[in-house]
């Protein structure tokens, strides 16, 4: 079999890297589906790295405003009123940021009346907090709540064929669902993707055309219950009408099928393309 670079791998992950991108702020105007779109593995350590850095940095301004009133001087004071009681240093200080930023409170060390600039960082650290757990956890939510996993049991035949059914030449192939839970209004749809000349001369490496199956009738639209066999019928209007046996087996293109659906169990939306995916792919 000759060896071939996919549009669209079997697996339905389009095989398009974007390079020379100049305009990176972009992605930054939009950091919560940048930071959705990250591997598991960069979210993490974002997501880390996030509490990390705002518990260091409040635990350093505690530790500061305790070094500036004289507080880390007056430890064995008891007479002296600090601003946080039983802060000894910057470890306590940090401590105490963690404490107050997750609401933990163990008791032991706690801010006083005696210090309005402790009181302002308080409101301070706990506003930002919340709204450091709220983009965090709801970044994290979506990732996991992502039904991308799902593709794995929509399940595409091996090969398309060409076949007469009904007197009528058509390429067909089969798409089903292993999971009891079903794709709720679940619509397939085709793309021959294949480099084209046009008549003025310009060439087009990536072309893609539609393939119809059965959009006209409705037909794209599936009830996938039991395996479904796709149906695109080789009329005046498909791409393959004038194409011939032997110079379909030598061209080289590709077809990418994408279903789409509501996922009944958790109502998210369900994509996909490649032949073992839910993006199927076919070619030479």
């Amino acid at each position: 079999t000759r060896q071939r670079q996919r549009y669209v791998e079997k697996d339905g992950k389009c095989n398009v890297q974007h390079g020379n991108v100049r305009e990176t702020y972009r992605y930054l105007t939009d950091i919560f589906t940048t930071l959705v779109d990250l591997k598991w593995r960069f979210s993490l350590l974002v997501f880390i790295l996030a509490y990390a850095v705002t518990w260091l940095f409040f635990g350093l301004i505690w530790w500061f405003i305790a070094y500036c009133r004289g507080d880390l001087e007056h430890l064995e004071d008891h007479a002296w009123t600090p601003c946080v009681n039983n802060l000894n240093g910057f470890v306590s200080a940090f401590l105490f940021s963690i404490e107050t930023e997750t609401t933990i409170g163990y008791g032991h060390r706690v801010i006083t009346d005696k210090c309005p600039e402790g009181i302002v960082l308080l409101l301070l650290q706990a506003i930002l907090g919340s709204m450091v757990n709220a983009f965090m956890v709801g970044c994290m939510f979506v990732k996991i709540s992502q039904p991308n996993k799902r593709a794995e049991t929509l399940v595409f035949s091996s090969h398309a064929v060409v076949s007469l059914r009904d007197d009528r030449l058509c390429l067909m192939f089969r798409v089903g669902d292993l999971r009891d839970s079903h794709i709720v209004e679940a619509s397939i749809r085709a793309k021959l993707i294949k480099s084209k000349q046009t008549q003025e001369g310009e060439f087009i490496p990536l072309d893609q055309t539609d393939l119809s199956v059965g959009f006209e009738t409705g037909d794209d639209r599936l009830f996938l219950v039991s395996p479904l066999i796709i149906s695109h019928e080789i009329d005046e209007r498909s791409p393959f009408w004038d194409v011939s046996r032997h110079q379909l087996e030598k061209d080289d293109f590709e077809i990418v099928v994408i279903l789409e659906g509501m996922v009944e169990a958790t109502g998210n939306g369900d994509s996909g393309g490649g032949w073992g995916g839910a993006a199927c792919t076919w070619g030479h």
